[in-house]
């Protein structure tokens, strides 16, 4: 008996175990349980009867709308990757302290870090499996969902925003008492966009400091080999400092030295869920450039939550596993209402942090990143109050 016990030690204490192989093999089951389920059930409330609304009152094809349903998925398979590993890992340690495997296990030396540890490594595995699903598949199928739902439902829809582009641009004034003040330096207005030209032209601009000028014309579009813009049939208003007219020039064809900004606005007209975060960084570039802060610093949060987002994995498999070595007797039905409240409690924090992020209570960094300090720490806690025992 001490020497086996002496092997199992030994063997427990190494990378890949059999301890290792054997928690792996209790975890992978519930763990892949409640991705389907997870995934299933949030997309069935978030799409599914969206789509049979759709299919009855604006007949959209069932074949179009079971497509859809199937590109919304990876999206919520994202949602599900840290609810399954947090479900997995409560279950799987609940049980086999009800069973009294723990106790054995710690009665041959094996510490429950050790035993933790196993549940962390594989909670690591899953942050980067949802790091690749998160930037790489799902932005990538909702943007061909919506574009598929826009094709069926609208089929002259094109793939940009067609209508009303209004695009301003600010910047800081220094004033005499050393504050700063934000103005309007450029607003940039076009009826409409058919992917090359905008129609229906108007542009203030007031970038020039003691002149300002009011641009109207038939249409415009960006000529890259020089890089300006060509308006056709419009006038140019001139407008002098006291707020009179300067002059007025009227034109067939006129370039202008101003951003392409607004092109670029025309062209990436997609969601947040639909950007990658390589994609997210380009867009806050446009906007910071258009200076309007509430979208800049919305930007800035939701990039900071899609880079966290993987590394709740690790923080539900921390905490489940410790909630899970709790000398207790619990059943499959009590680990998931467990589960559900902490996700609940999770995301709750969650959305109240990135709000106070977006009301610049708190930096776009702490407001995503919050959440996942506060419950790992609550998973250190649990996990040192079961070592003392």
């Amino acid at each position: 008996m001490t020497k086996y016990k002496s092997f199992y030690t030994l063997n427990s204490l190494l990378p890949f175990s059999i301890m290792d192989r054997y928690l792996a093999s209790e975890l992978l089951p519930p763990f892949l349980f409640g991705v389907g389920a997870f995934s299933s059930l949030g997309v069935t409330i978030d799409a599914v009867f969206d789509l049979v609304r759709k299919i009855v009152e604006s007949g959209l094809p069932i074949g179009i709308a079971l497509k859809v349903f199937l590109l919304k998925f990876p999206n919520f398979i994202v949602l599900a990757f840290p609810m399954s590993t947090l479900l997995a890992t409560l279950m799987t340690y609940s049980r086999l302290a009800s069973e009294s495997e723990l106790i054995a296990l710690r009665g041959c030396g094996v510490s429950v870090y050790r035993m933790v540890l196993t549940a962390v490594v594989l909670s690591f595995m899953v942050t980067g499996l949802t790091f690749v699903f998160n930037e790489q598949i799902a932005p990538a199928a909702n943007y061909q969902a919506s574009l598929t739902l826009d094709q069926a439902l609208k089929s002259d829809r094109p793939t940009f925003k067609q209508e009303n582009i209004f695009y301003p641009e600010y910047r800081n004034v220094e004033q005499k008492d050393g504050t700063k003040e934000k103005i309007l330096t450029r607003l940039f207005y076009a009826d409409k966009f058919d992917g090359k030209q905008m129609k229906g032209l108007t542009i203030i601009d007031r970038s020039q400091q003691g002149l300002n000028q009011i641009v109207v014309a038939e249409s415009g579009e960006w000529n890259p080999s020089q890089n300006v813009w060509d308006f056709y049939n419009g006038t140019i208003y001139l407008v002098a400092p006291d707020r009179s007219y300067r002059n007025i020039l009227r034109f067939e064809k006129q370039q202008l030295k101003l951003p392409r900004t607004a092109l670029d606005v025309a062209q990436r007209s997609r969601d947040y869920d639909e950007m990658s975060i390589a994609q997210s960084l380009e867009q806050l570039e446009l906007e910071r450039v258009g200076g309007d802060e509430q979208k800049i610093r919305k930007l800035e949060v939701r990039i900071q939550q899609r880079i966290s987002l993987p590394f709740v994995c690790v923080v539900f498999g921390l905490v489940g596993a410790a909630m899970g070595t709790i000398p207790q007797r619990t059943g499959r039905a009590t680990s998931f209402g467990v589960s559900v409240i902490v996700i609940f409690s999770y995301y709750l924090f969650h959305f109240i942090a990135g709000a106070m992020a977006q009301a610049n209570i708190l930096s776009p960094f702490i407001g995503a990143w919050l959440p996942n300090f506060v419950f790992t720490g609550i998973g250190i806690f649990l996990l040192m109050r079961v070592a003392r025992r």
